[in-house]
């Protein structure tokens, strides 16, 4: 049994607005064994493409290696643009040393709602995925329901957008984006959503990383 513990503490200023929810990093993360283009910082997985698209979207040109550089580019991107990671599963266990959401076990979660209480300028949860079991959104929700809390849709289309009420003193709304997750397997059903099917008869080259990288500009 291998206990896959978070490797990094939420990243949170005084100033943050929104801020990235997902799960684990792959187990390499904790256990420090990284390939040559992983980042030692949250989303640092070269194959995870939240980076990728991040770059993209503001021709950032970062560095992917394990250099304290590359760690650096990313704190100074988030910090100015008031974004701020907290993934929602503080540690779990697994059989298989993997970075499967479904082959998590025995999983404790971050107090999600008390950031929130004590970062108060936060009105926005950026999810790395959707419902699916194991998934951020689907933990987020469980979590909620601790605090006698749901989300309440605002709109069903995809990237699908929730809300949800903090319960303090100001009452303040928070709002939750569920991005599409930037798994390998999340490409099949990009494949088959209309709008993709109609961007891609219009331009063939169109590709699903394309996809995210629209959807994703909104947010970030």
């Amino acid at each position: 049994m291998f206990v896959h513990k978070h490797p990094y503490k939420p990243f949170i200023q005084k100033e943050t607005t929104k801020l990235i929810v997902g799960t684990l990093p792959p187990p390499r993360f904790s256990t420090g064994k990284l390939l040559e283009k992983d980042v030692d910082f949250c989303y640092g997985s070269y194959y995870n493409s939240l980076w990728l698209f991040i770059d993209k979207i503001h021709n950032l040109g970062l560095r992917y290696n394990n250099s304290n550089e590359a760690i650096e580019e990313r704190k100074a991107f988030l910090i100015k643009n008031k974004i701020g990671v907290c993934d929602i599963v503080e540690s779990a266990e697994r059989d298989k040393i993997d970075a499967s959401d479904l082959g998590m076990k025995t999983i404790k979660l971050r107090d999600i709602i008390g950031y929130l209480k004590a970062y108060p300028n936060i009105d926005t949860l950026l999810f790395t995925g959707g419902n699916s079991k194991n998934g951020p959104e689907y933990f987020f929700r469980k979590h909620l329901k601790t605090y006698g809390l749901k989300l309440e849709i605002v709109s069903n289309e995809v990237p699908r957008i929730h809300k949800f009420i903090i319960p303090d003193k100001a009452k303040r709304s928070i709002r939750t984006v569920s991005l599409t997750s930037g798994s390998g397997a999340a490409n099949i059903s990009i494949s088959r959503m209309p709008l993709y099917k109609q961007l891609k008869a219009k331009n063939p080259k169109f590709n699903t990383f394309d996809f995210r990288v629209m959807q994703h500009r909104e947010f970030f």
